[in-house]
């Protein structure tokens, strides 16, 4: 499925392109960022290709992976993600909520930057409604900034989406798209790695993490 707002790479990413990210852990945490280095990028060039094909000169900023299982069986309420990584804090306007998370350095920029950037899904199993699948508000980042106690409300005003994918299934969304997710039902392996991808240069001296 394609629209502006959703875009699905069924069936994308092969074996031998996902056995790179089998061996990343997800941690017991809801979300285990990682650090980009140089095995994880080559690991991510096929969705590097998949993403410059749709739109050109993006790359990768940040990379979290997740596994919903019984013993990790988290829920989350409707939410934007509205927060980059990077390497230093440093007092430049527009970027806010500064907070040291696992010893990097996370704000809140500026709506532009945010508005340009994609979070894309690259699904490691199969997942279902019943395994805990995300849904998303199709079409919701053109709300642009949402406040937390707003964010069901204004996701009710968009199509709701249960993003039910194939391993090997790649979604990719606008930064700003409204999405939550339920406990699973039937909780099974849901691996999925969440991979932001950009294409500005943050304001010197600003620069993305690693």
């Amino acid at each position: 499925m394609h629209s502006e707002s959703v875009t699905w790479l069924r069936g994308a990413l092969d074996e031998d392109d996902l056995r790179a990210m089998d061996a990343s852990d997800a941690g017991t945490k809801p979300g285990q960022r990682l650090s980009l280095n140089t095995a994880l990028r080559a690991a991510l060039e096929p969705v590097d290709r998949l993403i410059n094909a749709i739109a050109c000169d993006m790359r990768p900023v940040r990379a979290v992976v997740f596994n919903k299982t019984a013993a990790t069986n988290w829920a989350l309420p409707w939410h934007q993600d509205r927060v980059i990584a990077v390497q230093r804090c440093h007092d430049v306007p527009g970027f806010a909520q500064w907070s040291r998370k696992d010893g990097t350095w996370h704000c809140e920029p500026p709506v532009d930057v945010l508005a340009s950037m994609l979070f894309v899904r690259v699904h490691l199993d199969d997942t279902d409604a019943a395994s805990g699948a995300m849904q998303i508000a199709a079409g919701s980042h053109e709300a642009g900034l949402v406040p937390a106690d707003q964010a069901a409300e204004v996701a009710g005003r968009y199509e709701n989406q249960v993003c039910e994918a194939m391993r090997g299934d790649v979604l990719i969304l606008p930064m700003l798209t409204l999405h939550r997710s339920l406990a699973a039902t039937a909780p099974a392996d849901r691996r999925v790695f969440r991979v932001d991808y950009a294409a500005s240069v943050l304001p010197a001296p600003l620069a993305w993490a690693n």
